[in-house]
This record gives C-alpha cells, sequence and structure tokens, in this order.
C-alpha cells in the first residue's frame, strides 16, 4: 500500500483563495493523501469553507485553535497528522496534480528523508517567475542539503515545495522561536534538514505562489523584515557543527547586507538607528572577510569603515538599476 502522506495548511483570514488551494490538494494523482487544515482564529469565512470541504471530502481534516501564527498552526497540523510523511501549502497557493507523487517517488527511490523541487511565482497579470527550474535531479548527503539551503541558490528556504519523514520533526518545538514573524521557514527548514540523513532534488517547479492583487506592492520597512532573518541566521550559526560555520557566516553577512541595503533606500529619521544597529552586526563580520565572496567583503569592510560612502552611492545607483 502507498505511504501516508498528509499536507497541512495553515489558514488565517482566506476564504476567497482556500477552495482553490483545496481543489488543488484534492486532485493529487497520489492515491493515499490527507489534509489537514488549520483555521488559526480567522475572523473571515475561513471557517465555513473549511467544515464544508470536511463534510464533503473524508480527506480533509478541520483543526481549529486560536490564532497562535503560522508557524505554531504548521506544528499543530504535524500534531495530529496520521501519514509518516509530511508536506505543507500555503492556503492560497495551488500545486500540479502530480507533484506529491513526483516527491514520493524520488524519496522512496533514493531511501531519502527529504524529497524537495522548486517553484514558480505566477503573477496577477499572467507573468511567471520561475525559481530554479534547471531539470537536475541530485541527492544530498546530511552535510550537503544543509550548505545547499544556507547558500540559497539550488535550495530554496520555503516549505511548501518540500515532503519530509515525519520522524525529523520529533523534538523541534525545543528549536521554533515563535517570535520570529519573517523567514520562519529557514529556520524550520534548517532543523529539519540537519536532521535528515539524505534528501533528494528534482529542480522542476510543480508549486504555484501566487501573488494576489495587491499583495505585490512593496511593505513599509519594519523590524521584523529588518532583523528576523538575521536572527534565524545568527540562530543557525550558533547550532551548527564547526563543518558549517563558514556557511552560516556567509548566510548571516549576506542577510545582513540585504538587510542594510533596505535601510539604506530609507531616508525617514526613524531608520537611521537601524542602520547604525545593523552596521554593527556587519563590522563584527570583518574578521570573517576571507570566507566570504569577494564582492559581499568589499562591502563589508565599506560599511563598516566607511559607512557614509555606502550610504551616499548605493540609493541612486539602485534606483538607476531598477529603472
Amino acid at each position: 500500500m502507498d505511504e501516508l502522506i498528509t499536507v497541512v495548511v495553515p489558514a488565517y483570514n482566506c476564504a476567497p483563495w482556500l477552495p482553490r488551494c483545496l481543489d488543488s490538494l484534492l486532485a493529487q494523482t497520489y492515491p493515499n493523501l490527507e489534509i489537514v487544515v488549520v483555521n488559526d482564529g480567522s475572523t473571515d469565512d475561513t471557517k465555513t469553507v473549511l467544515d464544508d470541504y470536511a463534510a464533503r471530502c473524508s480527506r480533509v481534516t478541520a483543526v481549529h485553535q486560536k490564532n497562535a501564527g503560522e508557524y505554531a498552526a504548521r506544528l499543530s497540523g504535524v500534531a495530529v497528522a496520521k501519514g509518516n510523511w509530511i508536506g505543507f501549502v500555503d492556503a492560497d497557493d495551488e500545486t500540479e496534480p502530480h507533484m506529491y507523487a513526483m516527491l514520493m517517488n524520488n524519496a522512496l527511490k533514493h531511501n531519502a528523508d527529504i524529497s524537495h523541487c522548486g517553484y514558480k511565482v505566477i503573477y496577477p497579470d499572467g507573468r511567471i517567475e520561475y525559481q530554479q527550474n534547471s531539470g537536475i535531479l541530485k541527492v544530498q548527503d546530511a552535510y550537503t542539503g544543509v550548505r545547499d539551503l544556507l547558500e540559497e541558490k539550488i535550495v530554496e528556504m520555503g516549505l511548501c515545495s518540500k515532503l519530509f519523514r515525519k520522524e525529523l520533526f520529533s523534538g523541534i518545538h525545543e528549536w521554533m522561536d515563535y517570535s520570529i514573524v519573517i523567514n520562519g521557514d529557514m529556520m524550520m527548514n534548517y532543523y529539519l534538514f540537519s536532521q535528515a540523513e539524505k534528501s533528494v532534488l528534482e529542480d522542476v517547479c510543480p508549486y504555484h505562489y501566487l501573488i494576489r492583487q495587491g499583495s505585490a506592492s512593496r511593505r513599509k520597512l519594519n523590524e521584523y523584515l529588518i532583523y528576523d532573518p538575521i536572527r534565524v541566521r545568527r540562530m543557525i550559526l550558533d547550532a551548527c557543527g564547526p563543518e558549517l560555520k563558514d556557511d552560516a557566516r556567509r548566510a548571516l553577512a549576506r542577510m545582513c547586507l540585504v538587510s542594510y541595503r533596505l535601510l539604506a533606500m530609507e531616508t525617514e529619521p526613524e531608520y537611521k538607528e537601524h542602520r547604525k544597529r545593523v552596521r554593527e552586526i556587519i563590522s563584527q563580520l570583518q574578521p570573517y572577510c576571507g570566507i566570504l565572496p569577494k564582492r559581499n567583503a568589499v562591502l563589508v569592510r565599506l560599511i563598516s569603515n566607511v559607512p557614509w560612502v555606502f550610504d551616499l552611492l548605493y540609493p541612486p545607483f539602485e534606483k538607476l538599476f531598477r529603472r
């Protein structure tokens, strides 16, 4: 008999989009699949939509809880999952019918604990942006899987394009920091990949990340966007073994530079102190410039020692580049 897959869908105020998501999961060609939807304290009609599906479709299980956040909702779904394989799908996205059959086939064929793929971003105007999609098949041991995750080149940080053996989640509650709002996927993925002995990547894109009308607009920069990605990579640096320290330092430096570039584009006085704080973190990375890519090493030294040069030159460069 085919092994049971449980797909966990965290749902918060997503009534207009949840039916499309659930229909795509019910259309999966993999025959032995259950769908656990965790209604995380929604205040719209999500509960009504979910209960209707659960009443009509035996494969859909509804879980209702007080609002606890996306990652707590995901792990609530894992806790009640009957399957020994776990997938995640966001309630406003969709999957192609063969996705889980492909992921399970690769997992079993290569005796892997994690099977993963790429995804495509679909914009409201119909434009499609592929994340990876090289078509390669790569088997990763424990070290390579975590290293590729930290590098973020062929393995993207999202949870929804992956299938995990359920045993990997043992002990994850002690690792998770539920105050993290941005980049929690990287935090959870690091734990799961570090528990896995082997993973397998087929770099195709059957997962559809759907950008809703209006949702693609630029969010106002806030402390979560500035600091959470840095906090997650600091957690990983503190937790990883010596063989991955340099990879984790490169990931931390890269994310600090991303945050600083975002701050350099802001002219409001409130961001001046944030630039100073992030610059202090970047300065602490100067001893490791020798392990960084040349461009990042130059930026770390520039921001640490003559920040006014970067702050003066970067905004017009970025505006010109975007144009």
